[in-house]
């Protein structure tokens, strides 16, 4: 039996990696479960899992939680960064998966991987901020970081039985999101009702507009950089509408091998959970006769620059990374808030990253000091 702590329990990869603990009850055990504000779910979640311990995002969540809890039956309540972390390395605890959104998921990662533990990566925004210091402690810890996200997890699952080195082109796939065909003299115009408006995935909504805005995508190419070795100019971003190819890989011999299924969470979540065993996720195949065709294209950087963006930052390294994923998160909420215009999170991006002096291989402290910066940046260019 494996020993899991959730972290991001009552998000959408949370929810449905719990779902995936009840059909295989002799196969998992809860030990932790974390979460940010959704108490009530929470709550329902400590009832049926009985982890020994979870942890909130304040002490008043805390308490508030604690009171929505029988006191016979109430595991040990946490908060804030510590909490969090203590999740992350909680005794017991095999496999943590990292499924908080943003930033925040960054030292949790570095928790776990400190205490011995295996990562299941769903928080793409650790390996961007840190990539080379987190992988670099996992090598250290002899720690596995298994992909989560559908398209890493492709990528991964093509190379089982492969040398890595023989890999020469990652083909990173992307639905194109719901503006995919929609004129960017119209981008000014997108409310936020439209942006979470997703054709394929179901997703929070920080992820569906990083999806709209195609950032995800360049979130997902740094992530790939760190997670297989190989350049981002060995990464080929392709819309793929259909979203049944996960993503592909490209060897040295010229043949491809893709990764496909329905659009949905639960199989890579499962595999990354298992590995290196598969498990029943109640799924079916592809209906490829109804399907027809699955068609292909380019992206269009003059309408969804987030590419450039993240290649940018591919290229200059250092803190670079940190500073446009911290600028997109203020960014994202800004628009969530109604604050700015859905063009604006390219232009606030954008601006951040010129105006950053970066620094080259920072420190753990010096990639939060410029996550800190950037946030504030961005903030005053908000006002």
């Amino acid at each position: 039996m494996k020993h899991l702590s959730i972290l991001g329990a009552t998000g959408s990869i949370g929810t449905s990696a719990l779902e995936i603990v009840c059909m295989h009850p002799d196969r998992f055990r809860v030990n932790a479960l974390t979460a940010a504000s959704n108490l009530p779910l929470l709550s329902r979640q400590i009832q049926q899992f009985r982890p020994d311990m979870v942890a909130v995002l304040d002490e008043d969540k805390a308490r508030e939680l604690a009171e929505m809890l029988n006191p016979d039956a109430r595991p040990r309540i946490l908060f804030g960064p510590s909490g969090y972390a203590a999740a992350a390395a909680w005794d017991g605890v095999d496999t943590v998966l990292l499924a908080m959104v943003g930033a925040a998921g960054l030292k949790p990662a570095l928790a776990a991987i400190e205490a011995g533990k295996d990562i299941a990566l769903a928080n793409k925004e650790t390996l961007v901020m840190a990539g080379d210091i987190v992988m670099a402690k996992a090598r250290e810890k002899n720690v596995a970081v298994l992909p989560v996200d559908s398209e890493h997890s492709a990528m991964f699952q093509c190379l089982l039985g492969n040398q890595t080195k023989d890999a020469t082109q990652l083909f990173l796939t992307a639905s194109g999101g719901p503006f995919r065909n929609t004129p960017r003299a119209k981008f000014a115009g997108i409310t936020r009702e439209d942006a979470l408006n997703h054709p394929n995935w179901s997703m929070g909504n920080k992820i569906s507009i990083d999806s709209a805005t195609l950032m995800n995508k360049g979130l997902e190419l740094i992530e790939a950089v760190h997670l297989f070795g190989i350049s981002h100019q060995n990464i080929q971003v392709l819309i793929h509408p259909q979203s049944i190819v996960h993503s592909m890989v490209g060897f040295a011999d010229g043949s491809v091998m893709a990764q496909m299924g329905v659009p949905d969470m639960k199989p890579a979540i499962s595999f990354a959970l298992s590995f290196p065993e598969r498990l029943d996720t109640g799924l079916v195949f592809p209906d490829f006769a109804a399907l027809g065709a699955l068609t292909f294209h380019s992206p269009d950087l003059s309408r969804f620059p987030s590419l450039t963006f993240a290649r940018k930052a591919c290229e200059r390294k250092g803190t670079l990374p940190a500073v446009m994923n911290a600028a997109n998160e203020v960014a994202v909420q800004a628009f969530l808030d109604r604050r700015i215009r859905f063009s604006d999170i390219f232009t606030l991006v954008s601006t951040t990253m010129s105006a950053h002096t970066c620094i080259d291989n920072p420190d753990l402290s010096g990639i939060i000091e410029a996550d800190r910066w950037a946030r504030e940046k961005a903030g005053s260019l908000i006002k």
